[in-house]
């Protein structure tokens, strides 16, 4: 169970870096539908746009959470 929280940013990371290459050039990904996304922080005054797919984030935090697994502790 440790091993899927130690995962997930991980996946975080594949999928932005993955989304942000794929979708800055226009491409949806196909299977992995990857969306532009209007990230909008009004109470600290940030908003920026990023690329984000949901089926990227399984694919990359269940492929890390099988990395961590198998070198056990």
């Amino acid at each position: 169970m440790i091993a899927l929280f130690k995962a997930v940013p991980l996946g975080i990371f594949l999928t932005v870096i993955v989304c942000l290459f794929i979708g800055s050039g226009g491409s949806s990904g196909g299977f992995l539908n990857i969306r532009n996304m209007d990230v909008d922080l009004a109470f600290i005054g940030v908003s920026f746009d990023m690329y984000w797919s949901w089926i990227m984030f399984a694919i990359g935090t269940g492929l890390a959470w099988a990395i961590i697994f198998m070198m056990g502790d």
